[in-house]
């Protein structure tokens, strides 16, 4: 951004969030609720699987007696999978409300030098496209 800023003052970069489809929202929002619950129970000592009048498992035997160390792995598990129900991977480059790169369609992000050929590719179109004389018809 800053050697963006240095080249072209006049540029205006702006940086925002690409969501993901309502899908990865809505499971990434359940599991926020369901971590949290999860939780709850473990520090409680609750049995979930008694009320449901099924035998309990080793794992939340093993969660009971090891609390604390239950419900760091429920975080940073759950905070794992919500960020990847989340995260796109986008990084889209628009100049003048045209699409100049899109990560998604690449694969992969641009070079320092690849952006300023970019930029200065898309600059040039556009004194030249300014330039021509209107043709009326």
């Amino acid at each position: 951004m800053q050697v963006l800023n240095q080249r072209y003052p006049d540029i205006r970069i702006e940086g925002e969030n690409y969501l993901p489809l309502p899908i990865y929202q809505h499971v990434a929002s359940f599991l926020s609720v369901f971590k949290l619950a999860l939780i709850g129970l473990i520090v409680l000592g609750k049995d979930p699987f008694h009320f449901l009048g099924m035998q309990t498992p080793g794992l939340w035997a093993w969660g009971q007696e090891n609390k604390i160390y239950a419900c760091m792995m429920v975080f940073f598990f759950s905070n794992m999978l919500e960020n990847h129900c989340m995260s796109t991977g986008a990084f889209e480059i628009t100049l003048n409300d045209v699409p100049v790169w899109s990560k998604l369609e690449s694969g992969h992000l641009p070079s320092m030098q690849q952006l300023v050929q970019i930029l200065e590719n898309e600059m040039k179109m556009n004194v030249h496209m300014d330039a021509l004389p209107n043709q009326r018809s």
